[in-house]
């Protein structure tokens, strides 16, 4: 299967790059056959590179350990899920997975997409260029299909941080972000070089960026929740390199989620847009570089490789590329309108993007300045959280403000009558909540400002939806049937108010953190320690061997009030395939008020525990903004009946 999965990924390199010449030769000698060969190569790739994995995936389930890659990432006590999640553990399996999931989306466009005569050529070549990248480096550099001299009698096993839940669904729906951000990409491309540029390539780009962004959303979602249960700090987000790396392309998509509107409605930042596809794609490949070139210290990333010189020069190409077609097709991309008036929601979408691409830019500086000062004076110098939250605090805050003001502003001009109108109640709400929250002592600054800017915002969403179905009432619709029929007229707007709610149960629960309070103690078995409402019995110790590990588990009795509520037990494990290596695993107990989240820090030889205890208010609201995010998006990339038919009609007339 070794042999068969080589062949496979060398024969997908050969004709991903025959699919980015052919069709661009079709277009240059006007031949329509070469152009339809092309297309069959991107079939014939995801065909290959789906045999490939096949192979791969054989060669774990049935424990090939003479394959060098199987050998380092699993192990014959290693449970089915973990020993599939394997194949992305580690940076050959996951550069197959990546390519896998281009070349399947890839034939999916070009199967979906195939009335698009004048750009689908621009847009396989795009695909099966970025899709010969990778296997160019499956095929030179880092082969999953290696084989060991002397197949040893049993593998090193997945690391144990790589073994939970969330690393199984983490990496792939990041990766499928990252990989479906090249979609859209590559249409704006197609769109400069076939001279295309009215609203065709946005309208076929949208859907594609709006699950590029979904899945990455999740992929961010499900690193925190990873983060948060498994690393044992009492934290989701520590502004590692990667992590950061993955906020990057989600913040510039983000933003031209929000500025297509304005292309499509008024005909304007056309330049603009092209421009934040560009950088979101580029961003990606920067994420996958900064995981793979192992030139920033995170938890996330491989080791320092060779591969990193090749993504780097590969970014360069991609930028250099797209900024010179751009340049050229500059006079074709005039603005039709301009803008009318700061008050409109024109200028707050534009306020919107120039926040998010100054949050994406911060971000990208205190992330790359290890980098820019070794290179400059030689040494590495780190830049910590504190930078990062001083930065982008204020940011999310004027983030948030926006999401609030943008509903309430009319297209065009905003008059000083509906300015009064749509302002006084969520302002007069958003104000009063303020009020409240200081006299029951949340006196944080930026905790305060958040949870009023939350309030204002869900107000000004909650009265235009409510002013909506009050139209629709008025023509006989009872109020219930006047909602749902509403969403369903206009799924972009109501989805995308949907998600705006997810992410303020977000911004709450992150908020909230400037209230988690923390307490260190070193018990003996009877002793108690207490954080704010409750108070922690420490019952003993047991050891115990499993299967895979030798774990280590305190027991401690839970007491609110003086009301017993819960028993925890917080873990250390040692795994027999990584003994250097003790693992964290802690107890969590959640409510909708907050989490009470304890960690085993160590064991003295006198009997005593060391515990860690961090009380993190509203926790719970961040995973269920999550959820609510996820069906705001739904609702979102629902297709309207009338945009249906329409596909549908353009379809039958122009053919396959």
């Amino acid at each position: 299967m070794s042999e068969v999965g080589t062949l496979a990924i060398g024969m997908a390199f050969l004709v991903s790059l025959y699919g980015l010449v052919a069709p661009l030769m079709g277009v240059g000698l006007r031949r329509d056959e070469l152009v339809r060969s092309g297309r069959n190569a991107v079939y014939a790739t995801a065909l290959l590179l789906g045999v490939a994995s096949a192979a791969l995936l054989y060669a774990f389930v049935t424990r090939d350990f003479g394959n060098a890659y199987v050998a380092s990432y699993s192990s014959r006590d290693l449970n089915l899920l973990y020993t599939l999640s394997a194949f992305w553990a580690g940076q050959a399996g996951s550069l197959l997975f990546w390519a896998l999931m281009l070349a399947g989306f890839a034939a999916i466009v070009v199967w979906r997409h195939r009335a698009l005569r004048e750009l689908m050529p621009y847009v396989i070549a795009v695909l099966m260029g970025t899709t010969a990248f990778f296997t160019m480096l499956l095929t030179f550099v880092s082969s999953p299909f290696a084989r060991l001299p002397f197949p040893p009698a049993d593998g090193s096993g997945l690391n144990p941080l790589l073994q939970n839940p969330g690393m199984f669904l983490h990496p792939p729906t990041q990766y499928l972000g990252y990989v479906g951000f090249t979609i859209p990409f590559a249409f704006a491309i197609a769109a400069m070089a076939a001279r295309r540029l009215d609203d065709e390539w946005i309208r076929a780009a949208r859907r594609w960026t709006l699950l590029s962004w979904f899945f990455l959303s999740w992929g961010v979602i499900f690193g925190m929740m990873w983060a948060y249960v498994e690393l044992g700090w009492g934290g989701y987000w520590a502004w590692d390199p990667v992590e950061n790396a993955s906020l990057m392309p989600w913040l510039t998509a983000t933003a031209f989620l929000h500025s297509v509107m304005i292309q499509e409605k008024r005909d304007m930042l056309k330049v603009w847009n092209i421009v934040l596809i560009v950088l979101t794609f580029a961003l990606s490949i920067f994420g996958t570089f900064l995981t793979r070139s192992g030139v920033l210290s995170s938890v996330h990333s491989f080791a320092l490789s060779s591969m990193g010189p090749l993504f780097f020069g590969f970014i360069l190409v991609t930028l250099a590329v797209s900024f010179i077609l751009l340049i050229a097709r500059l006079p074709a991309l005039r603005s039709a309108a301009e803008l009318d008036s700061l008050v409109s929601r024109e200028s707050s979408f534009l306020f919107n993007n120039l926040i998010l691409v100054g949050a994406a830019f911060s971000v990208f500086l205190g992330t790359v300045f290890p980098i820019l000062s070794e290179a400059v004076r030689g040494v590495k110098i780190s830049v910590g959280p504190p930078f990062f939250n001083q930065v982008n605090v204020p940011i999310g805050l004027g983030l948030l403000l926006l999401m609030g003001l943008c509903p309430l502003l009319a297209w065009r001009k905003a008059s000083p009558k509906n300015l009064s109108r749509s302002f006084l109640i969520p302002g007069i709400l958003g104000v009063a909540s303020a009020v409240l929250m200081l006299a029951v002592g949340i006196t944080h600054p930026a905790a305060l400002a958040a949870f009023a800017l939350c309030v204002f915002v869900t107000a000004a969403i909650l009265q235009d939806f409510h002013r909506g179905a009050m139209v629709r009432r008025s023509h006989g619709e009872s109020y219930p049937i006047a909602a749902i029929r509403l969403v369903a007229r206009n799924h972009r707007r109501y989805g995308g108010y949907v998600v705006h709610i997810g992410m303020i149960l977000l911004f709450a629960g992150i908020a909230a953190g400037a209230y988690s309070t923390e307490r260190e103690a070193i018990l003996k078995k009877g002793e108690t320690v207490s954080i704010n409402q409750y108070t922690l019995r420490y019952e003993g110790a047991s050891t115990y061997p499993t299967q895979s590990a030798l774990v280590t588990a305190a027991t401690l009795t839970v007491f609110n009030s003086g009301n017993q509520i819960a028993v925890m037990t917080p873990q250390r494990n040692i795994h027999n395939t990584h003994e250097d290596q003790p693992m964290t695993e802690v107890a969590i107990r959640s409510t909708m008020r907050e989490d009470l989240y304890i960690i085993l820090a160590g064991l003295g030889e006198d009997g005593t525990a060391n515990f860690r205890v961090i009380v993190n208010p509203l926790m719970m609201w961040m995973w269920i903004g999550s959820v609510v995010l996820t069906l705001g998006t739904v609702i979102a990339f629902w297709p309207e009946r009338g945009e249906a038919l329409r596909n549908r009609a353009r379809y039958v007339v122009e053919g396959p």
